[in-house]
């Protein structure tokens, strides 16, 4: 249907790799105050997060102390 006639040079494919630009990105732009804090805020809300969960998690994993109450199957107890 649609044939082109004229070769195509792929040899831009070969040299891509080679090939460096002479144009420099624009700068990234300064954070503002506002996104500072807002990601401040973030990670000490994150931090506060992964504390507050060993420091609730800490008392159920210690296996130190002898706790009052035993749980036993109604199986253990030979009715």
């Amino acid at each position: 249907m649609f044939r082109r006639r004229e070769a195509v040079p792929f040899a831009f494919v070969a040299e891509a790799d080679r090939f460096r630009s002479n144009v420099t990105p624009p700068p990234r732009p300064r954070a503002s105050v506002s996104d500072m804090a807002s990601r401040t805020l973030i990670g000490l809300v994150i931090t506060a997060g992964f504390v507050g969960s060993l420091l609730f998690g800490l008392p159920a994993l210690d296996t130190s102390q002898p706790s009052g109450h035993t749980q036993q199957s109604e199986a253990s107890q030979g009715r």
